[in-house]
């Protein structure tokens, strides 16, 4: 919870605050501007409840509703109940009796000692070891997996899933079977977020929820519809993403937000600066096709028995990486006095004055009334926690820590 004194320190900055949001509004509008831009089944509601709608990956997407700031959203959600629609990301079924060796090659994950319903975080990667996408992956039974990845890299994912679907299905390697590849389009996704979650979720199935823990996931039924929870999100909070057939997403949505304002809708602003407390990925800013997953600080998704394998797509740089001190850049936390630091950021050495990497996403943290960031920089003795830095922001070098991530403690349900 927020600490009492910090609502004096969130007034101060205030106008920080405002200025953080309009940026925002910019860097989400710089996500696509095509005049073609998609919708999700839950656009006309969006536009009915007051929503700034943006573009974003391709997407026309809510960034805020009606006179709620990004401050007030954020707050709501680490201390209450936000609903998110996450309806752009692309959410596919993969099934087939070789599936999970084909899930494999694709990923460095352990996607074989996950049981039914259990997913894990892991990423595609390219030939060099580069993150395609970062995505989730579910182990269904018989042979089926739920995946969602991301809305911004769809054509790039698909493209890249599709090619080598062709080659594993006509190599030796699929005699287990063949593997099939299935999009859900124009499913729904939405994203209920905060300490408040389950308790409002329960009140819509007699699935006892607390049998589904961080990183599990159930089908169960709300109004006699049958939807995949899956318990987890891009906040750092307890919650569920919860997918739902076409027909039925905006009956889905409407009856879990209600009309008595228990839940409060939330955009791309609050679940921006959420995921960055969190210490969490934004795929194009914080990840790309030229970055590691040992840069990226996720070598915890490289199972033991995949580094002895050595058996997936750019394992070569992935395990050359592995090696102490054989990793060129890491991705690091910062603490950043006076003015936030933005995207783009240099990232000094306090007393040779080198350059040691850059910012790649920076806020005024709503929670912690400090400005927080994260960047890659040179692998050194710096990277340490505790480590003091100095970063130009406005053509001004400001003072900063390197600070283990998350910045904001998460408060996943475990059981």
């Amino acid at each position: 919870m927020i600490q009492t004194k910090l609502a004096t320190t969130v007034a101060s900055s205030r106008v920080a605050l405002n200025v953080a949001s309009r940026r925002n509004c910019l860097r989400f509008m710089s996500g696509g501007g095509s005049s073609e831009l998609r919708k999700t089944g839950l656009y006309d509601f969006h536009v009915a409840r007051g929503a700034k709608m943006v573009p974003f990956a391709g997407y026309s997407m809510p960034l805020s509703y009606g006179d709620v700031g990004q401050v007030a959203s954020h707050n709501n959600v680490r201390n209450n109940v936000g609903l998110f629609d996450v309806g752009h990301m692309v959410q596919h079924i993969i099934r087939g009796g070789s599936s999970l060796k084909f899930l494999e090659w694709l990923t460095p994950s352990s996607l074989g000692s996950l049981s039914a319903y259990q997913s894990t975080l892991s990423v595609l990667l390219n030939e060099q070891g580069g993150i395609i996408d970062d995505t989730v992956i579910c182990r269904h039974p018989e042979a089926t997996w739920y995946v969602v990845t991301n809305a911004g890299r769809r054509d790039e994912d698909l493209a890249w899933l599709q090619a080598r679907l062709k080659e594993w299905n006509e190599s030796e390697r699929s005699m287990d079977g063949k593997v099939e590849h299935e999009v859900l389009n124009d499913w729904g996704l939405i994203a209920l977020q905060g300490p408040k979650a389950a308790a409002h979720l329960q009140r819509f199935t007699d699935f006892d929820l607390s049998t589904i823990t961080f990183g599990k996931a159930a089908y169960l039924s709300i109004q006699g519809v049958r939807v995949h929870v899956a318990r987890g999100g891009y906040t750092g909070e307890d919650g569920f993403e919860i997918s739902i057939p076409p027909a039925d997403t905006v009956e889905i949505t409407s009856l879990i937000v209600g009309t008595d304002g228990a839940v409060q809708l939330a955009g791309l602003g609050a679940r921006d600066s959420l995921r960055l407390e969190a210490g969490m990925c934004l795929y194009g800013h914080d990840l790309d096709e030229q970055t590691s997953p040992v840069e990226a600080g996720l070598s915890w998704l490289i199972g033991k028995d995949r580094r002895a394998s050595a058996d997936f797509i750019g394992a070569q740089t992935v395990l050359k990486h592995l090696q102490k001190g054989a990793c060129p850049r890491k991705r690091i936390g910062l603490i950043v006095s006076g003015a936030p630091a933005r995207e783009g950021a240099k990232i000094i050495h306090p007393d040779s004055e080198e350059e040691l990497g850059t910012v790649t996403s920076g806020i005024p943290s709503p929670t912690l009334g400090k400005n927080i960031a994260m960047g890659y920089v040179k692998n050194g003795d710096w990277t340490k926690s505790g480590s003091k830095l100095l970063v130009e922001v406005r053509k001004k070098v400001r003072e900063a820590v390197v600070t283990k991530m998350p910045f904001v403690p998460t408060n996943y349900f475990r059981g």
